[in-house]
């Protein structure tokens, strides 16, 4: 998915952005630091920045696009403002600007430019290869999201399979629970320590499972996300998959945010997390039904149902097209072992590794990452007993 990178403080002129551009790609709002735009301007692959100029910051403004095109040649950069107000649109040009936009333009118009302005643009040089991003992502809180993200995880870091899970789900600490760590560093140093990030540093800092499995968690103390900026976690999220083959990030519960949505974007696969209680399912139902409208892109999202009952309505078809995606995976409910798996802090694969979850959450795995299957001799409850280890 193409990005663009919208250098504004105004709301409306992100969100007007967005939705004339959602068939495009997607629109990450930046801050006008330098070193920030340049680091998402690598990690994204992006072309095209869009600018916001007024009267009161016009120096400045014009700085930066002077500093962004002198240091990126190879970039555009447009500007947003005023279009009736010569003087912007004159200082814009000056500064090296490739177009200049009005605010609240039409969205057939704002689109036909961009897709000018970058089928011209010459192909810049492939980014380094990036680790797979799934995302696990429902519209209510639920401890069992944990749960089964630290599963998935498990069972994603097998062999060469470098794999993190980065735990940001509502309730939040609930998969060091399952797992038996305590961790020292969390999201929020993460964020802070974004420029250091290297693998030196998560070797040291990041809390390892016996399996190789690595845990990034929020703060138990403050798991709010709205103190981080979208580009913040976008540059994170891009330093971690340099680090790592896989990164499953667990966001359920989260609510709907600029920042989530970009992830989303971001993300390889989406897992749509429900069970099939009909309060759970319309909750997520309206949520998914505003993302449409909006624009989000949804192609790679599946329907993960857990606690699911073969004999209880709805069935996995009915929630499939009732959702309008794939039916990635159904989870019995196994309610007993779950418990146990918290009480023992301990891996379901450890305790009961021939259970009707643990061997769905293995087929759930191989379902997102079938090439990526175990090639290693010995059974696979050996395998599953090991993880758990």
């Amino acid at each position: 998915m193409r990005t663009f990178l919208a250098c504004t403080y105004q709301e409306e002129e992100v969100s007007w952005l967005q939705g004339a551009l959602a068939p495009m790609g997607q629109v990450l709002r930046v801050s006008p630091q330098l070193d920030e735009l340049f680091g998402l301007i690598d990690a994204t692959g992006a072309t095209l920045v869009f600018v916001g100029m007024d009267r009161d910051n016009l120096s400045s403004q014009c700085a930066l696009i002077e500093s962004l095109l002198e240091a990126k040649p190879l970039l555009a950069v447009v500007v947003m403002g005023d279009g009736f107000d010569n003087e912007l649109v004159i200082a814009a040009m000056r500064a090296g600007a490739k177009d200049f936009l009005t605010s609240g333009l039409r969205t057939s118009e704002v689109s036909g430019l961009v897709r000018r302005i970058t089928d011209r643009l010459p192909t810049l040089p492939v980014r380094k290869e990036q680790g797979r991003l799934i995302l696990l992502f429902g519209n209510q809180p639920d401890a069992d999201a944990a749960l089964i993200a630290a599963h998935m995880a498990l069972q994603l870091q097998r062999g060469t399979q470098r794999t993190l899970l980065v735990d940001l789900g509502v309730p939040s600490g609930e998969s060091l629970d399952v797992l038996g760590l305590e961790a020292t560093f969390v999201f929020s140093d993460a964020v802070r320590n974004l420029r250091r990030i290297d693998r030196n540093l998560i070797d040291t800092a990041f809390v390892e499972h016996g399996s190789g499995l690595r845990v990034l968690p929020a703060d138990v103390k403050d798991d709010r996300l709205d103190h981080y900026s979208s580009s913040e976690v976008f540059l994170l999220t891009a330093t971690l998959r340099q680090n790592f083959d896989q990164v499953l990030i667990n966001m359920t519960g989260q609510p709907d945010s600029e920042m989530l949505r970009n992830l989303v974007g971001q993300a390889d696969q989406l897992c749509w997390y429900v069970d099939p209680s009909v309060s759970c399912c319309r909750r997520n139902l309206e949520l998914l039904n505003q993302w449409r409208g909006d624009g989000v892109k949804l192609e790679h999202a599946q329907l993960l149902v857990d606690r699911y009952y073969d004999s209880v309505a709805p069935a996995s078809k009915a929630l499939g097209r009732t959702f309008e995606m794939p039916v990635l995976a159904t989870l019995p409910a196994s309610a007993e072992l779950r418990l146990r798996s918290r009480n023992q802090r301990s891996p379901l694969f450890h305790i009961a590794p021939r259970d009707a979850l643990s061997r769905a959450l293995v087929q759930l795995v191989g379902q997102l990452a079938p090439e990526g299957e175990d090639k290693a001799q010995g059974s696979l409850l050996r395998r599953l007993a090991r993880l758990g280890k």
